[in-house]
């Protein structure tokens, strides 16, 4: 990813994830996935919908939670796969189910004791404190992101890395991945205001920031005294994506 992203060799980056995901690496399997859906490194007829599914599927039959997520969207939406509600839910009911238990098992290893016996324990109940409010209907703490994700996004937000012209990266924090092409990524059909690479980064946000920023941009414009009309009162739930054109 690094390679592919950051030092901009498309080629090699993709060779490189492509020689993992053969030998069932799920995080390689997941990020070519990503790369499929968005056409990354090309033009927008590059993309490969199916192609991403395929891969989601594989990723998150290795046990990767992120990959699973975006598979139960996939279905919910009828996006690179016959749409399938009940199917994507339960997908989506499993990646939180092994989101918590990651959660639990973390809280019950003799490390977490060991550097946390002062603390409470993260909040997993159903209200009262901050976190993921997950589809399976507990709040856990949000997912670490992972070491290259993290590298990522501090890469592009120093002067080390720099978005071409009009390139953005994607709004989920956890995430750090950067549009190759203006207006790559989709954006929330409500404000507008964000753009995420995947249907999971943006169910991620959502519930961690996005939701309580997100209003109709008419509303927006009427907040600071700009000429708008009545807006929406509120979002409830999950917001759609669409891709700018």
């Amino acid at each position: 990813m690094i390679r592919f992203y950051c030092l901009q060799n498309r080629g090699s980056g993709a060779s490189l994830m492509a020689k993992a995901a053969i030998r069932s690496h799920a995080p390689a399997l997941y990020s070519l996935a990503v790369i499929q859906f968005n056409g990354s490194g090309g033009s927008k007829s590059d993309k490969n919908l199916q192609a991403g599914v395929a891969l989601c599927a594989r990723a998150a039959f290795l046990g990767h939670v992120d990959a699973l997520r975006e598979l139960g969207h996939c279905f919910q939406d009828g996006y690179g796969a016959r749409q399938n509600i009940a199917q994507g839910r339960r997908f989506l009911v499993q990646a939180n189910a092994r989101e918590l238990a990651s959660v639990l098992r973390y809280l019950s290893s003799p490390a977490w004791r060991q550097h946390n016996h002062n603390h409470n324990p993260p909040c997993v109940s159903d209200s009262g404190c901050e976190g993921l409010l997950s589809d399976f209907g507990c709040n856990v703490p949000a997912p670490e992101a992972h070491p290259v994700n993290r590298f990522l996004r501090d890469w592009f937000e120093s002067e080390r890395g720099e978005l071409g012209k009009g390139l953005r990266l994607c709004s989920h924090g956890g995430c750090g991945r950067p549009e190759t092409r203006a207006h790559e990524f989709r954006r929330c059909s409500v404000c507008g205001m964000v753009n995420y690479c995947s249907r999971g980064c943006q169910a991620l946000d959502w519930k961690l920031r996005h939701k309580a920023e997100c209003m109709p941009i008419e509303r927006l414009l009427d907040e600071v005294g700009v000429a708008g009309n009545n807006g929406a009162d509120g979002v409830g739930g999950m917001v759609e994506v669409e891709e700018i054109e």
